[in-house]
């Protein structure tokens, strides 16, 4: 497969997340406001910070630098709330926390990557930002216009959107996997063990803020999953936008979004034993 559909991918995937939308949700961010800073405020700071320490501590090269510090600066994805509502968090924080941050992701995501990576490699802001909005931004409006004015047939479709989503991942990685087999088996150890204790360490930063901050449990696990599972769809897709000749700048993202989906999991089940 080649890496040209992954634009295309990740925009069914936005567009079925803006048709699971409905104005509603945004109230919770209205009503809430200080969960929902806390969220978008901890989300562009502990995993950027992150990505760039462990990405230094590797000595990762230039290539797979970027990629990780992409995934590091993209919002939280769809799976975050469904692995919430696996958890027993607070689904309604989770959603408005995703929502606010893919919104000022067009901003925040090409900034703080310019922040950390222009002395290393040129950063495209504009480029970043226009993807962005194209890929997340656009899909997911019109998913949540279509399903504001027909409800009624859109709701049958969101029965299927996870399984989509689902399929759209995997092709994504099976791209990303396929166009650059022979660096990943050169790197695979490394790369991997970077990308697992970036997602464990959002975990346990947003666990432990929750705690600090004394929010409840449902809204402390709601929190550390948010941070800790970035849309790594995204990351992968402005890789091959922003650093067009940094092949392996989209490694990182593919390796991510398997990960995260097993570790999530794992956590949500963990969450749930707590009880």
């Amino acid at each position: 497969m080649q890496t040209a559909w992954i634009n295309p991918l990740l925009m069914a995937v936005m567009f079925g997340m803006g048709l699971t939308l409905k104005t509603e949700d945004f109230r919770y961010v209205f009503r809430h406001p200080r969960n929902i800073l806390i969220g978008c405020v901890s989300q562009f700071t502990i995993m950027p910070l992150l990505a760039f320490a462990l990405g230094k501590a590797f000595q990762l090269d230039t290539a797979l630098l970027a990629g990780v510090i992409l995934a590091g600066t993209c919002p939280g994805g769809t799976a975050s709330n469904v692995i919430t509502y696996l958890a027993g968090g607070d689904v309604p924080l989770s959603m408005g926390m995703t929502s606010v941050n893919t919104l000022l992701a067009p901003i925040l995501t090409p900034a703080i990557t310019y922040i950390l990576l222009h002395a290393s490699v040129a950063v495209d802001v504009w480029s970043m930002f226009l993807s962005i909005v194209q890929v997340v931004i656009a899909p997911i409006a019109l998913g949540l216009l279509l399903n504001h004015f027909f409800g009624k047939y859109t709701h049958r479709v969101t029965k299927v959107l996870p399984l989509i989503s689902v399929l759209a991942i995997c092709l994504i990685v099976m791209a990303v996997v396929s166009h650059n087999a022979e660096r990943i088996l050169s790197t695979g150890a490394e790369i991997m063990a970077v990308v697992a204790l970036h997602n464990l360490l959002g975990y346990a930063c947003g666990f432990g803020l929750g705690k600090l901050l004394k929010l409840n449990t449902a809204q402390t696990r709601a929190l550390s999953i948010e941070i800790g599972m970035q849309n790594s769809g995204l990351a992968t897709s402005l890789a091959g936008t922003a650093f067009p000749a940094l092949a392996m700048a989209t490694v990182p993202g593919a390796v991510f979004s398997v990960w995260h989906n097993i570790s999530g999991a794992i956590l949500a089940n963990w969450f749930r034993k707590k009880e």
